[in-house]
């Protein structure tokens, strides 16, 4: 009987391993090119081939020289690296590694959780695609593979005391403040809501406390002590511990880049998130066992988090994808099952053989070849471009006066490029102010109709994108 149930599971297990690759095969067909990934891919290619680290902006003509917190240095490198190896297909090897990176470490560490209820786990894999917010070549995806590992790091040590694994965390904070440092904060204040978890010792109604060794609370104030003196060791030191509260206290830089808005019951697209969390909380009440009281402050700390701002979604599932098994009672498992998760497998990999074009994903671009060839043309001095332009006008090596990176402009000149591209109260002041000699704008705007309108501009190219003006 041990043998027969050893292969049982052992079938089980390949078959979970080949519907894991096929979910993350599947999920390229929505691989597309944020506007981002150029200017990370640009500056990945300065430091690789100047072998210099970036601590000041080369990419603007506005704040030329200006210092840049570049939080994100290390993924451009490995992406620029990554372009070296698999030339233009290294987009594509980054992110499909990346998500089965993370499917197999979400599975492999708690996997006799996955066996209970098969359909319950492929129910919760399907969450991944209508959770995730966009798939794209970004270093958010190696965030939450480093997210996913010290979740895991901080709720193992919290059940088992001797366990030495949570000194591995300050190093997860090193590769996590070079990847992506304005998310690295979360690997000591995660340490500090488990402290606060394991404070308590109770059982009301459906909630039940686990309080830790004061052995415990000291190892975890130890640990996140060391992440925090960890996430200094990056190029720009113990600035990087500031930086995620300095964006997050920039109202301006919030309320107008997308993945920092709030979920919003009146967007359609946002109930997915208000469903999951649902899901969760139904899954909490009517679950036989009791609520540990560390899921429940994790769930809700999260909660807030991805109510506050969409970018936090797929952090609350990652975090609840490391409990939500517990949770759910054992279903009995047929023979077949393995047979159906195989050909569920093969099916989507039949679909992404069916709908991926990588052609489409490297096609996907803000500004066409021909405007692109005018301004090289022109080369403009003193270029005012649309916000979403400027990371694909710095892939073309032309100067821009904004770019993605808000937090560099932030303080300098993104309240005056947010007045003057919404035609805000004295705006031709500030096109005066700064000189323009050049514009690039979406052919659909209020600005360009300002343009076409003013005789001290003239169209010079337009397409169905864009249209470009010069300052006579």
């Amino acid at each position: 009987m041990k043998i027969k149930k050893y292969l049982f599971e052992h079938r089980l297990f390949i078959s979970l391993l080949l519907y894991f690759f096929s979910f993350a095969l599947f999920l390229m067909i929505f691989l597309r090119v944020d506007i981002d990934y150029y200017w990370h891919f640009k500056a990945g290619e300065y430091m690789v081939k100047n072998f210099t680290i970036l601590t000041k902006d080369i990419f603007s003509w506005s704040l030329y020289h200006y210092t840049w917190i570049s939080h994100e240095w290390l993924f451009e490198v490995i992406l620029y690296i990554l372009n070296l190896i698999f030339g233009k297909f290294h987009l594509f090897v980054y992110v499909f590694f990346i998500i089965l990176s993370l499917l197999l470490f979400l599975f492999g560490v708690q996997k006799k959780e996955y066996f209970k209820n098969i359909p319950f786990c492929l129910l919760w894999t399907s969450f991944f695609t209508l959770i995730f917010t966009g798939l794209s070549g970004r270093p958010q995806l190696l965030s939450f593979l480093l997210f996913a590992i010290s979740i895991w790091l901080i709720f193992y040590f919290f059940y088992h005391s001797e366990s030495k694994r949570i000194y591995f965390l300050p190093i997860i904070s090193i590769i996590w403040a070079n990847i992506h440092g304005g998310s690295s904060n979360l690997s000591y204040l995660l340490c500090f809501l488990a402290v606060f978890c394991g404070l308590f010792k109770f059982s009301l109604l459906k909630v039940e406390a686990h309080r830790l060794t004061k052995k415990q609370i000291i190892i975890y104030l130890l640990v996140s002590v060391l992440c925090m003196l960890g996430i200094t060791l990056n190029p720009h030191g113990i600035a990087m511990l500031f930086y995620p509260y300095q964006n997050m206290a920039d109202h301006l830089m919030i309320s107008t880049i997308a993945e920092w808005q709030p979920s919003n019951l009146n967007i359609l697209s946002h109930y997915i998130y208000y469903l999951f969390s649902l899901l969760v909380l139904f899954i909490f009440i009517f679950s036989k066992k009791k609520i540990r009281f560390l899921d429940l402050i994790f769930y809700l700390f999260f909660l807030y988090l991805g109510l506050k701002s969409i970018r936090f979604w797929f952090f609350s599932y990652v975090v609840a994808s490391l409990f939500i098994f517990y949770y759910i009672p054992r279903r009995r498992v047929d023979s077949y099952t393995s047979i159906l998760i195989c050909t569920f497998s093969i099916l989507l990999l039949l679909i992404f053989s069916a709908g991926f074009s990588y052609t489409k994903v490297l096609s996907t671009k803000t500004i066409s070849d021909q405007a692109i060839s005018v301004l090289k043309k022109e080369n403009p001095e003193r270029l005012f471009n649309y916000y979403d332009y400027g990371a694909y006008l710095i892939y073309q090596d032309i100067s821009v006066f904004i770019d993605g990176r808000a937090d560099l402009y932030s303080s300098y000149i993104y309240e005056d490029y947010q007045k003057i591209s919404r035609l805000s109260y004295q705006f031709p002041k500030l096109i005066s102010k700064y000189q323009f000699d050049y514009f690039i704008v979406p052919k659909k705007s209020g600005i360009a109709s300002y343009l076409n309108s003013n005789s001290t501009y003239e169209l010079i190219y337009g397409d169905n994108m864009c249209s470009i003006f010069k300052t006579k």
